[in-house]
């Protein structure tokens, strides 16, 4: 039997065998090899330089002899020939590149312009040498016949006439100028004049302005061409700002006042931003007699005939009408505002309710032009309260915030959020107003939008709750009624989303709801969440963001139990969880308690927890830990705390003696260094207690043995006069060793009493051993070394040099440490009795 062959799937027609045929060719040229990049012997000779030529030489050769790619690379080191010999390069480097721009193209131009400039601003040699050697070479290239060249030469010389003197600026830039802007000069030539005389406006005094420089501009804002008219009336503003008020109001406003009617929409448009920009150069009459009728032409025909105006208007009409705010009728102030109505809900309908034609399609262009106006709105919101006055923002704007802030598009909905703290801070008591759109943008679909919001969102909330009447604890939740789901909501669907960023904020922002919602709430619906987000997310920074703030929650908690609850549960499944990352995060959350808690606080519930980790079977934990250590130990007060402070020195030994990771033993001897250097906080109130404690068992002792002996006197029958007793000093010194002892605490040493000073560093891991493991740390310089073996939790000391060996007693060892006081108290005793009865004997024989 034949094999049965299906074509069905296969299409022959001959557009795609015509695919066919280009898919076989393009995997034909992927195959051959590619040897277009390769260099024949003769190109590789040409581009190989001699490698004991100096810089300045290999430069100078590359610009005479070399290919377009080397001549570029050496315009693009010129900063550095500049650096390292200045004078060679002025002199044999710079006429080179002089000759190459000549005939250069387009990409050693604009490396050029940029090399200059970078001189210029490392300033590598003086201004004046600057403005002889490359002020000339900068001014040839200004009319370079492509745009891109030329404008990069402009950016260039405008910089450099910031910091050239004025009379260069007179001799070498503005004498020229005059011929330049003549009319029968090129186009380019006419606007790198425009741009050129807007600079030099700030550089002379207003009458050489008027003299020199007025006079051309006057004849470009006439210019034939449409372009040299706008530039130049765009840069009015900085002449006139260099002439002053009164050249402005009889030089500057009339060319404004023309350009303004002007039959390119372009012109029209630039004028209007002038005026705009100008306004506060123009006294009352001139804005109510000049500036308004214009103002009021330009809003007339933007709907009608010159709709690009209505983008620039929009976003300048807040500072418009709050510039023009005290000369408004009344009936001007609600046109200005029916118009702003107007332009915020501009492409969502048509005038008289009904669409034109009722199928009339907007062109795409059209609507990217109303969303443009719409979001500019949004954008001079804050402007527009201001306006109307705050408190007639319900009657007045509250519909169009309303409008905004549900409108379909993104970018505005965005820039309304980015707003809404300023309108909240308008309103200020009157911010219940604005509840029901504070939830609607944090539900929002955008994340976008969420993001722009969450920025303020403790100050919006602060002011929400605060802001108006219902400002007592009790009516904090009431005041916000769907607060709380639309919370969760937002940080839910920041959870779901790739941008984990907005959640990290999000997280942040939320640390401030404690003083917003009650601490019920917050138990109930965001704190366990904090504690989902630790356990179940991916992404570290955002893991530490609920970290942190699930333990503000925990700070802000009054309720013991809800306490210890979220305490055993960070313990047992962050600490003792079977994770190692979890573990990692209980560090990153101790951490975080330190901050925020009491020190009390941290060492009653945490600090035990923490110390267990030093037996964990990941490096990466146990580093993290020693990293820790030292705030850990800030934590501790004496002698409260003493008992801790023995349980941290047994987990640094034991990690000494034990750590088998090299990198993990290497952070713990530096740690064991910074340890030893810090100082431990006396609790001094509890000082004081056991001062008065072993000052009273002092005294009880010395009584007692008092009685003792004088019962010892009374028995004795040869005795025949009062014996005096002579207490000795032992059970003081005692006393006074003790207080000694404790003054020491005030200084913590890693080891309790042997010191490890930064010079004896040498901290060798100690062998295992089969009955007990031990460790031996040499000291170098003095001769001594420390073995200390411990068998049962229990160490013992084993003397191997002088008398500086000292003993490191264990937590089981303890007791018998701090009861050696007592230990001399009972010998001292017991000496004295013997002392006595030798007397008695001596004075009965």
């Amino acid at each position: 039997m034949h094999p049965i062959i299906f074509f069905s799937k296969m299409d022959f027609s001959q557009s795609n065998l015509f695919g066919y045929i280009e898919d076989l060719q393009e995997l034909t040229i992927i195959e051959r090899p590619v040897r277009r990049s390769l260099k024949t012997p003769e190109e590789i000779e040409r581009l190989t330089v001699d490698e004991e030529l100096s810089d300045i030489e290999r430069a100078v050769y590359l610009l005479s002899s070399g290919q377009d790619v080397q001549g570029t690379s050496v315009v693009a080191n010129l900063p550095a020939l500049m650096r390292q010999n200045p004078a060679e390069t002025l002199r044999r480097v710079l006429p080179k590149i002089r000759e190459v721009l000549h005939v250069a193209g387009v990409e050693m131009q604009l490396t050029a312009a940029v090399s200059f400039l970078t001189v210029l601003q490392e300033e590598s040699v003086s201004i004046h040498t600057y403005s002889h050697s490359f002020l000339h070479i900068i001014l040839q290239n200004l009319e370079h016949r492509d745009a891109g060249v030329s404008n990069a030469w402009l950016e260039t010389l405008l910089a450099v006439i910031e910091a050239l003197p004025k009379e260069t600026i007179r001799h070498e830039i503005l004498n020229p100028l005059v011929s330049k802007a003549q009319l029968s000069q090129t186009l380019q030539s006419r606007l790198v004049s425009c741009k050129i005389m807007g600079k030099l406006a700030n550089k002379f005094e207003a009458h050489i302005i008027k003299r020199e420089i007025l006079p051309l501009v006057k004849s470009l804002c006439q210019d034939v061409e449409y372009e040299v008219r706008t530039c130049m009336c765009r840069q009015l503003e900085h002449i006139a700002k260099g002439i002053g008020t009164e050249l402005t109001k009889t030089v500057v406003l009339p060319e404004l006042v023309e350009l303004a009617r002007d039959e390119g929409s372009s012109v029209r448009l630039a004028a209007f931003e002038t005026l705009v920009n100008l306004l506060d150069m123009f006294d009352a009459d001139d804005r109510s007699q000049t500036v308004l009728p214009l103002v009021k032409s330009f809003c007339e025909k933007s709907f009608k005939a010159d709709e690009s105006i209505l983008v620039s208007l929009s976003f300048h009409l807040g500072k418009l009408c709050n510039g023009l705010y005290g000369i408004f009728t009344p009936e001007q102030h609600l046109r200005f505002l029916e118009f702003y109505k107007k332009l915020s809900t501009l492409g969502l309908q048509q005038e008289n309710g009904h669409n034109d034609n009722q199928l009339q399609l907007q062109t795409l262009e059209q609507e990217k032009k109303y969303i443009s106006v719409r979001k500019n709105c949004a954008y001079n919101f804050p402007a527009m309260i201001v306006f109307v006055d705050p408190k007639n923002f319900h009657l007045e704007l509250y519909s169009i915030f309303f409008c905004l802030c549900h409108d379909p598009e993104v970018p505005v909905r965005y820039t309304m959020a980015i707003s809404f703290y300023e309108v909240a801070k308008l309103l200020n008591s009157g911010v219940y107003t604005i509840h029901k759109e504070l939830v609607t943008l944090l539900q929002d679909e955008s994340l976008e939008v969420l993001d722009a919001l969450v920025g303020h969102l403790p100050e919006i909330l602060e002011l929400m709750t605060n802001g108006g009447e219902n400002s007592g604890s009790e009516s904090k939740l009431l005041s916000i009624p769907d607060l709380i789901p639309a919370l969760t909501t937002a940080e839910q669907r920041a959870a779901t989303s790739l941008k984990w960023r907005t959640h990290e904020k999000l997280l942040q922002k939320y640390a401030c709801l404690p003083h917003i919602i009650p601490s019920d709430q917050i138990y109930y619906r965001f704190l366990h969440r904090m504690l989902t987000i630790i356990l179940t997310n991916n992404v570290l920074p955002v893991q530490k963001a609920a970290a942190r703030t699930l333990c503000v929650y925990l700070r802000y908690n009054r309720k013991q139990e809800q306490r210890h609850e979220v305490i055993q549960k960070l313990i047992e499944q962050l600490g003792q969880g079977k994770s190692y990352w979890n573990r990692l995060r209980f560090l990153d959350t101790c951490e975080f308690i330190m901050e925020l808690f009491s020190k009390s606080f941290f060492c009653k519930y945490f600090f035990l927890p923490v110390l267990e980790l030093t037996h964990d079977p990941v490096a990466n934990v146990r580093m993290k830990l020693c990293y820790l250590l030292p705030k850990v130990k800030s934590t501790l007060k004496i002698p409260t705390d003493k008992h801790l402070l023995q349980q941290l020195e047994l987990c640094i030994r034991k990690l000494l003696c034990q750590e088998k990771d090299k990198d993990v033993l290497t952070i713990v001897k530096r740690t064991v260094l910074e340890l030893d250097r810090m100082e431990i906080s006396v609790d001094a109130e509890q000082l004081e207690k056991e001062k008065q404690q072993n000052e009273g068992r002092s005294t009880n002792i010395n009584d007692k043995m008092f009685e003792k002996k004088r019962r010892d006197s009374k028995t004795s029958s040869v005795l025949g006069k009062s014996i005096t007793l002579s207490v000795p000093g032992s059970s003081s010194s005692t006393s006074a060793g003790k207080e000694d002892k404790k003054s020491k605490l005030v200084r913590s040493q890693s080891f309790s009493t042997q010191a490890l000073h930064p010079k004896y560093s040498n901290i060798d891991k100690c062998p295992n051993k089969s009955s007990a493991t031990g460790y031996t740390s040499s000291v170098s310089g003095m001769g001594k070394s420390c073995m200390l073996s411990f068998s049962d939790d229990s160490f013992r000391t084993h003397s191997t040099g002088n008398s500086g060996n000292v003993a490191f007693p264990s937590s089981c060892s303890s007791r018998n440490l701090f009861n050696s006081a007592d230990q001399k108290n009972n010998g001292n005793k017991e000496s004295q009795s013997r002392k006595m009865s030798i007397k008695n004997r001596k004075s009965n024989s």
